[in-house]
């Protein structure tokens, strides 16, 4: 006992991660079900989407005895869990081991299917699915609305991890739309884990990543582990700013942003202090 709280991102990791090796170490195997698919004593359900929603639907519905088929819009399993979260704070080998489980309870498994283009639902329906399950993630990103989001090189989170992730931006010869990272700088707009997800991967690709906050340490939603980590890395940190504009080159790529500085005024709708602009913005030096 050491009387430290535990961190939940490293609990998230570790008991699944020690589950797996024990059951290995023991030599132990799972327990044997007969394929649902064969025995068909139960309507066939459809789950749309194989991230953490999906999954554990099809899990639970396949040891239940139901057909499940999982349909995931893209080439590879897990949905955010693969190429939202950077494989040094989840490794796919947990994935991969979950995914495995459902099929050996007879689950199925299919990708590049777009529910809503490839079939409708009501397609699903017709093929015999009894129930579906949508489980299709969170939806487009939130933007800031200021001028030049839309030059090349500005992107969410989510599409910037998912070009690392899925799209093998982090191999070196291989050809990807994800701009030149290495030795440039790199901006994160905003403090939450999935902003230090951003930064870290930034780092690893070579880039300069600097985290921009428009309020203080104080307030950053981010766990504090995730910050801790994020710092001892060397991400850089600039509170009190927000981007005003995004200025590109004749390539119509970002280069420069200026920044607001700010100050904290009064409390807003989530009961914390309003970040105001203090009319001194400060321009920001190239970035990727």
């Amino acid at each position: 006992m050491t009387g430290r709280p535990i961190e939940i991102g490293q609990l998230e990791w570790f008991l699944p991660e020690r589950a797996r090796l024990a059951a290995k170490s023991n030599g132990k195997t799972e327990q044997s079900h007969v394929n649902p698919w064969t025995k068909a004593e139960k309507p066939p359900i459809a789950v749309v989407g194989s991230g953490p929603a999906g999954l554990i639907n099809a899990y639970l519905l396949s040891a239940e005895g139901f057909p499940v088929t999982v349909f995931e819009a893209f080439h590879d399993l897990g949905g955010v869990l693969r190429y939202g979260i950077p494989e040094f704070r989840l490794p796919n080998t947990l994935i991969d081991d979950v995914v495995g489980k459902i099929i050996r309870l007879g689950g199925k498994f299919v990708k590049n299917f777009v529910v809503g283009k490839t079939a409708t639902l009501q397609d699903l329906r017709d093929a015999g699915f009894w129930k579906i399950f949508v489980g299709t993630g969170a939806g487009l990103p939130r933007f800031m609305n200021v001028p030049g989001e839309e030059l090349n090189g500005v992107m969410s989170a989510n599409e910037f991890l998912t070009r690392v992730n899925l799209m093998q931006a982090r191999i070196d010869d291989y050809e990807t739309p994800l701009p030149q990272v290495a030795g440039k700088q790199v901006i994160i707009i905003g403090a939450g884990n999935t902003a230090m997800d951003s930064a870290r991967t930034a780092k690893r690709l070579g880039g300069i990543a600097t985290i921009v906050y428009r309020r203080t340490r104080a307030e950053m939603p981010v766990r504090v582990e995730e910050l801790h980590h994020a710092l001892e890395e060397g991400i850089q940190l600039k509170v009190l700013r927000a981007p005003r504009e995004f200025s590109g080159n004749k390539e119509h790529r970002v280069c420069h942003t200026i920044l607001d500085v700010m100050e904290l005024g009064p409390p807003d709708a989530s009961g914390r202090r309003s970040p105001v602009p203090t009319g001194r913005p400060r321009r920001w030096k190239s970035i990727w």
